[in-house]
């Protein structure tokens, strides 16, 4: 019979294997680069419009401060009311993108994903700045 511990790394093996039922929640930046560049998901940088103008944004984003009143209401209409829709959230380092991926899926939002090494790099990885990936300074 196998042992408690052998049962626990199968399953958590299966769980994180490809192709497997459990969501994705975060991924790296040039992963959102892609997606966005092939349309697969709509990527968002929800910082603030100081920073966006002191590091520039993610190309293929769309800049919507988090703080906005109406984030929601914007958030909804840039994905045609399509609350299924793929949408990356992308910050600094992976924080605040984070804790709003939650909200929006607690909101009703079912692919919410975080890129979680921000624009400026975090223990997730590097950031698309030091990755050089393209930004816009607009």
């Amino acid at each position: 019979m196998p042992s408690r511990r052998s049962l626990l790394v199968t399953i958590a093996a299966l769980a994180f294997r490809p192709g497997t039922a459990m969501a994705e929640t975060s991924l790296d930046a040039e992963t959102a680069f892609k997606r966005a560049e092939a349309g697969d998901l709509l990527l968002i940088d929800i910082r603030q419009p100081e920073e966006w103008a002191e590091t520039g944004s993610a190309k293929g984003a769309t800049r919507l401060d988090l703080r906005s009143p109406d984030f929601l209401d914007a958030l909804a209409a840039l994905s045609g009311g399509d609350r299924n829709r793929p949408i990356a959230l992308i910050c600094a380092s992976g924080g605040r993108s984070a804790r709003m991926a939650r909200a929006l899926t607690e909101a009703g939002f079912t692919s919410v994903l975080d890129v979680s090494e921000g624009m400026l790099g975090s223990s997730a990885g590097p950031g698309w700045i030091a990755r050089g990936l393209p930004v816009v300074t607009d």
